[in-house]
């Protein structure tokens, strides 16, 4: 390989891995605003302890992470106090549970037992695009239909 031929195959490898580093970053993102604002739905609060328990990290896990969240300004909170969502971080937990369920939907249409379905939404939903969720939706649909069809004749 000449060397012109290896730096642009070097760059284009650092742009992958960059991008990946930028699409794991916005998954935890999606995770835990989603987990905070079903604990506020489900307890009124939301402690780091309760998410560390939900993504089985430690407490500094979760600091940091909420740290950049605020940073990003999706998530606000005082030291040792509770983490609320801000506008911006509510609108996009709307969001994620809203493709989350999509995607299981979906799932659970194509005859995929509950659990397995559940296990692989969570991790499909972060990387379906709009127009394949838009199909997903479509095609759950069809099948909804053709199944009540068949229950009902």
């Amino acid at each position: 390989m000449n060397p012109k031929s290896a730096k642009q195959s070097e760059a284009m490898a650092g742009e992958r891995f960059h991008s990946v580093r930028g699409s794991h970053a916005k998954e935890t993102a999606e995770d835990y605003v989603e987990a905070i604002a079903e604990a506020l739905q489900n307890k009124g609060s939301c402690r780091g302890v309760d998410l560390a328990k939900v993504f089985c990290v430690s407490q500094v896990t979760v600091s940091k992470t909420m740290a950049r969240l605020q940073t990003e300004g999706l998530v606000s909170f005082e030291a040792y106090g509770p983490y609320s969502l801000t506008a911006s971080g509510a609108q996009l937990a709307v969001h994620a549970k809203r493709r989350h369920a999509i995607v299981l939907e979906f799932l659970i249409s194509l005859g995929i037992s509950d659990g397995t379905a559940q296990v692989d939404a969570e991790g499909m939903e972060h990387h379906v695009s709009p127009e394949t969720l838009e199909v997903f939706k479509k095609v759950t649909a069809t099948l909804n239909e053709k199944s009540k069809n068949r229950t009902t004749e």
